[in-house]
């Protein structure tokens, strides 16, 4: 049986959520016709921040745009990620096929680069024309780059420039599946510190408060995330405390707050919250991943 190729990919860079005048539903709509127009050009449609493996997602965008043969970016709306990307993109002085809605003002410094438009209503008539003007133009720069080493999309044309490159090096089977081991790792630390930080979302957080009569009043000072995620988790499941919030007094200036029965020990329970011994080390240990410190 002979070997199926795989159609070569191209790189979406466009806004996925609300902005301007068009809401998520619409730039998913957008992203389909785009993709459809892709597809009918031959290449596999792709958004930048899209990977089949986890990783550092800025690190996954940047790759992307570095190694897709072609780009086609959107700039409607003005999108401050999407402009950054695509001067990336422009940096690299890869192909790169540049579209927006007809609404959108062009930019000073993009604006010599041909711009494809698109009604933004996306009425079928027009978007028929848009599609296949877009798929027509993605097989001619396409062909032109693969053709001609010395095809620029914008950066040549001011003059010669070193391009930039991203540095890569061979690594060993071994090194790559401990580097992604890393790479998993850290972002499940990344989601047990976020799951711990938004349990506690729904607290009252109240700004530029006076002081209050809380039985606990904990200076937050210059503690890091990972202390303030644990101590609140802590101060929420104590069951001898209540109305747990955090309160600032002034900018910068945060207060951990809370009420407790008549039966508690202040005392222990403050001390408790404000630990710094072996046992909030472990703690914080574990969140990182670490080997947890030894107990004497």
């Amino acid at each position: 049986m002979s070997e199926i190729v795989p159609n070569p990919v191209c790189g979406v860079v466009m806004p996925i959520s609300t902005i301007d005048d068009g809401s998520e539903s619409h730039w998913t709509d957008v992203l389909e016709i785009v993709t459809e127009a892709i597809e009918e050009a031959g290449f596999d449609a792709n958004l930048v921040s899209n990977a089949d493996d986890v990783g550092i997602i800025q690190k996954r965008i940047i790759q992307n745009l570095y190694d897709n043969p072609i780009v086609v970016c959107d700039v409607s709306g003005k999108n401050p990620n999407v402009m950054f990307e695509l001067g990336m993109r422009l940096a690299f002085d890869k192909p790169t096929v540049i579209i927006k809605d007809e609404k959108t003002t062009y930019s000073f410094d993009t604006s010599i680069i041909e711009h494809i438009e698109y009604p933004r209503d996306l009425r079928f008539s027009r978007i028929v024309g848009f599609k296949a003007k877009l798929k027509e133009k993605i097989l001619a720069t396409h062909k032109r780059a693969s053709k001609n080493p010395e095809f620029t999309t914008f950066l040549k044309h001011f003059g010669e420039f070193t391009v930039a490159k991203l540095d890569k090096k061979e690594v060993t089977g071994q090194e790559f599946i401990l580097e992604e081991l890393r790479s998993i790792a850290s972002a499940v630390r990344r989601m047990e510190v976020g799951n711990l930080q938004s349990r506690n979302m729904d607290w009252p957080r109240v700004r530029h408060s006076t002081r209050s009569s809380s039985d606990i009043d904990i200076c937050l000072g210059s503690w890091s995330d990972e202390r303030i995620a644990i101590i609140l988790a802590r101060a929420t499941e104590h069951p001898e405390l209540d109305g747990v919030r955090i309160v600032e007094h002034e900018a910068g200036h945060e207060h951990l707050l809370a009420d407790a029965t008549p039966s508690s020990n202040l005392v222990e329970v403050s001390r408790m919250l404000r630990g710094s011994g072996p046992h909030l080390k472990r703690a914080l240990s574990h969140q990182r991943g670490e080997k947890p410190p030894k107990s004497y």
